[in-house]
């Protein structure tokens, strides 16, 4: 039996003024499901995700969040209903603490009466244990795979039904970016939804249950994450030789 969809967004453009940065791109995540969008850069992965968000106007297209259709999509609202991202660049605050920058996280769920911050606090320490020696520390000093383990934690912070995560593997060691990318496979089982924009293509298929090829603003491609994996398309451009491996 298939999970309910949490997000479905629908025939989706968005421009940069004259310029159309995506054309009509529609894509579904369910409930408990990683889906990742992979594609060169300047695809509009970024503004795909920016765009869900809340933090880019859409041209035309819609974005249905848990059922809910919103003709102008506000930061908050999306928030408040579960939908979190962790940017590419990751946008902590360098100079307060670790433990301040994952309770900022909670912000919009204690401002809705929830008091259990402490509690999931204690949940993101257990999924990411290098926070919690770090907790005193300020995130500005921090490691570069640190500093995406608080990123995703303080994304935690606010219970979310869909997480969004752009790059989190950038410029991350491997060793990390296995990490991170196990801590999202334990996330799924927990039935969180994961929609995943990443360059590491092969990382990302071999992760993800479906996945979505962007080129040049437009779907080119999407399918069984297995079957992308297979498709010579995809290894010609994405995977290199090594792809069928």
């Amino acid at each position: 039996m298939e999970q309910p969809v949490i997000l479905d967004v629908d025939d989706l453009c968005v421009a940069y003024g004259k310029v159309e940065a995506l054309h009509h791109v529609s894509l579904k995540v369910r409930a408990g499901e990683i889906v990742t969008v992979i594609g060169p850069n300047g695809a509009g992965k970024t503004t795909l995700l920016s765009s869900i968000m809340g933090l880019l106007p859409r041209s035309s297209g819609s974005v249905s969040f848990l059922g809910s259709i919103s003709q102008e999509i506000e930061v908050e609202r999306m928030v408040a209903m579960g939908m979190t991202l962790v940017p590419e660049k990751r946008e902590l605050f360098g100079e307060m603490s670790v433990e301040d920058n994952l309770l900022l996280g909670a912000f919009m769920r204690r401002r809705l009466g929830h008091r259990d911050e402490a509690e999931t606090m204690v949940e993101v320490y257990r999924i990411f244990p290098r926070l919690l020696e770090r907790r005193e520390q300020y995130a500005g000093t921090l490691s570069g795979g640190e500093r995406q383990m608080l990123a995703v934690g303080r994304a935690l912070m606010a219970k979310p039904r869909l997480l969004m995560l752009d790059e989190p593997s950038l410029g991350l060691a491997p060793l990390i970016v296995r990490e991170i990318f196990h801590v999202l496979g334990n996330l799924r089982k927990a039935g969180v939804a994961i929609l995943l924009v990443e360059q590491n293509a092969r990382a990302a298929l071999r992760l993800a249950d479906r996945g979505y090829v962007l080129e040049t603003g437009e779907v080119a491609l999407s399918g069984p994450s297995e079957q992308l994996q297979d498709n010579p398309k995809v290894i010609e451009s994405y995977l290199g030789f090594g792809g069928k491996r």
